[in-house]
């Protein structure tokens, strides 16, 4: 069975205080525009699904997903 190494996302200088809410939805954001431009099969964009991934709590992701889908997200995609 192969061994799965856990990561998180690197240290950002934009977000350099322990708050990493404001990080969260700046990677999440990053990996749908990139999927918006560059489309799903591309493996440049997993790096930011990884890390929105790993800094989001799943609800918030779930409901932004959500909210994308009915077009009330209120981030700029």
């Amino acid at each position: 069975m192969a061994e799965i190494e856990l990561k998180t996302a690197p240290a950002d200088f934009r977000f350099p205080t322990t708050n990493q809410t404001r990080h969260c939805f700046t990677r999440y954001i990053e990996y749908h525009r990139c999927v918006a431009a560059k489309g799903d099969e591309v493996g440049d964009c997993q790096k930011f699904a990884k890390y929105y991934r790993s800094l989001c709590p799943g609800e918030w992701v779930e409901k932004w997903n959500e909210q994308r889908e009915s077009g009330t997200f209120p981030g700029p995609l």
